[in-house]
């Protein structure tokens, strides 16, 4: 009973840690188009996607050419398959895209961002919305 005990407290530390990791965002990534998340635009550049809490649900946004950045909110998604390259997920809308998820590599999770305004009232009007999937690479 002892070892059944030893095993499942450490199977769930395990499992614990691997959950912790995967909520940790830090991806580099060049967007070759000017983009919106929430109600902030952003100029095409190189960009740096980090964590700013360890639950993962607040993400820091910068221009690796600039010194300002943004922080901004999201939340968790998750596929039955676990993603296959690190990348950022756009929606085009028009003359518009808006960042719309981050994922890494060998995760089962990734971070969703909340759509802004300009994004809402552009699906209220009816323009078709596409996927367009930016590479990216693990920053350290």
């Amino acid at each position: 009973m002892n070892y059944l005990r030893s095993v499942l407290i450490a199977a769930s530390v395990l499992l614990m840690a691997t959950a912790a990791q995967a909520q940790q965002t830090r991806v580099q990534a060049n967007v070759p188009f000017d983009f919106v998340v929430g109600d902030r635009a952003y100029p095409a550049g190189e960009y740096s996607l980090k964590s700013v809490l360890d639950s993962g649900t607040v993400i820091r946004i910068e221009n690796t050419q600039e010194v300002a950045g943004a922080n901004i909110s999201s939340i968790t998604c998750t596929s039955l398959t676990s993603s296959e390259t690190t990348k950022l997920v756009f929606r085009r809308m028009g003359d518009y895209y808006f960042l719309y998820q981050v994922w890494t590599a060998g995760n089962l999770s990734g971070r969703e961002f909340p759509r802004s305004r300009t994004e809402v009232q552009l699906a209220q009007n009816n323009v078709k919305s596409d996927i367009v999937i930016v590479a990216a690479n693990i920053s350290h």
